[in-house]
């Protein structure tokens, strides 16, 4: 009698990364569940390649039918502390799932996962979630636009102000390249580390961007003045979107509109491989990047983040807009650049 509800039961557990069957079934709830790049297993991987940040994931499934996914990185740092985080170094991750039941059971999982491993948090960028969650909906914005039918149209659409400024970048003697080769890895690397270097945080490690590239639909557009790289990006595609990701530029960037041209270069080249949406990822709320991005005409979306502490611990801190850490931000920006891409991989990967 008892039969049938059993074979219909909810059941949670841990993903087998190491069974292709396995990540094939995930893939495919990804996609028809719409879920970003970041819930793929594929970031998982390419996270635990270049960090050494363990991939770990968690499973929903009844009736032999997945119904729930959760991604998740064992984040380990001596100074910010241990984690899970869903997703690792992602800005979207979280609970994925067909029905309410699921989402309570993973969170349930979760927790109890996270106190195995001794994480006191659980930082979950989006997605549902059931009781006992910490909810924030006004720490960060997203930013998404449809991209334009062609060039003219992609500058018209451009508020007036910020268009003078693609202008301006657009007469420059300046140069674009695209691709994923040694040379391009090189320039952006350089590029990508004075700037976060100038801004006071560490850099992330080089082998965190060769494994994004070698694993997922990536690739990296230079803006180049003679044969010096002054701003680049490295960007993501998925599901139609063009998503740029770890990009900056150096001090000469900002005369040069340097980082105006780049932007406005990936809206043109990301329609060119059928794009039609420009996802400019998110931003602290009210932070000088999420002016920016206004400025481009792109409207802020809150995003929903949910966070769990163990009982008698305390949040990990690893807001670098925190008070905790301007006096190391301070500093930071005072380093002399090789020392800063020496040390900052050490302690970057440790932030998740």
């Amino acid at each position: 009698m008892n039969a049938p509800f059993a074979l219909n039961a909810l059941t949670v557990r841990a993903a087998d990364f190491r069974d292709p069957e396995e990540i094939t079934r995930i893939e495919a709830f990804v996609a028809r569940q719409g879920g970003s790049i970041f819930y793929r297993p594929a970031w998982l991987d390419a996270i635990e390649a270049g960090t050494g940040n363990c991939a770990r994931g968690l499973v929903a499934e009844q009736g032999g039918e997945l119904t729930g996914w959760l991604p998740l990185t064992e984040v380990h740092s001596p100074i910010f502390g241990r984690a899970l985080t869903s997703s690792g170094f992602a800005v979207e991750g979280g609970i994925l799932a067909e029905d309410e039941r699921a989402v309570s059971a993973l969170g349930l999982a979760a927790q109890e996962l996270a106190v195995r491993l001794c994480c006191p948090t659980i930082e979950l960028r989006g997605g549902e979630v059931g009781e006992g969650w910490d909810i924030q909906t006004e720490s960060h914005c997203g930013f998404v636009q449809p991209l334009a039918e062609d060039d003219d149209a992609q500058l018209l659409q451009i508020p007036r102000k910020q268009r003078a400024e693609v202008r301006k970048g657009l007469k420059n003697d300046l140069t674009v390249t695209i691709g994923k080769t040694p040379r391009d890895r090189d320039a952006h690397y350089a590029v990508y580390a004075e700037s976060v270097r100038n801004l006071g945080t560490p850099v992330l490690p080089r082998s965190l961007f060769d494994a994004v590239l070698d694993t997922l639909d990536a690739d990296i557009l230079t803006v180049w003045s003679d044969k010096t790289p002054v701003a680049s990006v490295l960007s993501l595609y998925h599901d139609g979107a063009v998503l740029p990701y770890w990009g900056g530029g150096i001090w000469a960037a900002r005369a040069l509109r340097a980082n105006d041209r780049m932007y406005y270069a990936l809206m043109l080249h990301a329609r060119e491989r059928g794009c039609d949406r420009f996802d400019f990822g998110r931003s602290k709320t009210n932070s000088g990047a999420y002016a920016f991005k206004k400025n481009w005409g792109f409207e802020p979306e809150p995003l929903s983040y949910a966070r769990w502490i163990a009982p008698g611990h305390e949040a990990r801190d690893a807001d670098p807009t925190s008070a905790k850490h301007q006096s190391r931000i301070a500093l930071w920006k005072k380093l002399p650049l090789p020392i800063a891409n020496r040390l900052g991989p050490i302690i970057a990967r440790g932030l998740g």
